[in-house]
């Protein structure tokens, strides 16, 4: 189901859990305001209850506290996983006045911003997960233009093309349903958020 948030853009969020597992290792939130819209997704090691508690954990870090900067909240959610299982979690806040994508990940989850002249942005990840051990961050800022598109999604997902997949004509909706049919992935857990600005 697509959401308007504020307006300013149209998301789809879509999760699924590893066959066999009731509760999905993978968990997400975002929020969109006048100023800014936030989101985050975890994926927890492994699979099933510890999983799901380590990136449920993280997330709701990030729901408590999203008005904070991306650094900030990556601090947080650091703090928050230890002596939890860990977890690979990105965050990604937009302050829509500058048009800004401000970036942040540690470990396999993936990112890409498309704008309407065809440009692909995908800034590397910082390798591991998050576990309360010190750690290096790499936020990155950037500026987006008016109908781009982005993507985040888990390693549930196995996507080859992200520039083809995402390219200019193509809405929203028809993209997440080609993510849903030709790129899932039954034995992980798998997420992924779509979003379009307005």
């Amino acid at each position: 189901m697509i959401e308007n948030l504020e307006n300013k853009l149209e998301l789809i969020a879509h999760q699924i859990t590893k066959e066999g597992n009731s509760q999905c290792g993978d968990s997400y939130f975002y929020k969109a305001t006048n100023e800014y819209f936030v989101c985050v997704m975890a994926d927890g090691l492994g699979s099933g209850k510890y999983a799901h508690e380590a990136s449920e954990a993280a997330v709701s870090v990030v729901e408590q506290y999203h008005h904070e900067d991306v650094d900030a909240l990556m601090k947080r959610c650091n703090a928050v996983l230890y002596q939890k299982r860990g977890a690979a979690v990105s965050i990604i806040k937009v302050y829509f006045e500058k048009r800004e994508f401000v970036y942040s990940c540690v470990g396999n989850i993936r990112f890409f911003l498309y704008s309407p002249q065809g440009k692909l942005t995908y800034p590397l990840p910082v390798t591991g997960y998050l576990s309360g051990k010190p750690q290096v961050f790499n936020t990155q800022r950037f500026f987006y233009e008016p109908e781009s598109k982005f993507l985040i999604y888990s390693d549930g997902f196995n996507i080859h093309n992200a520039k083809s997949l995402l390219k200019r004509s193509r809405s929203t909706q028809s993209i997440a349903d080609e993510i849903r049919r030709d790129h899932q992935n039954v034995y992980d857990d798998a997420t992924f958020i779509i979003g379009s600005f307005l």
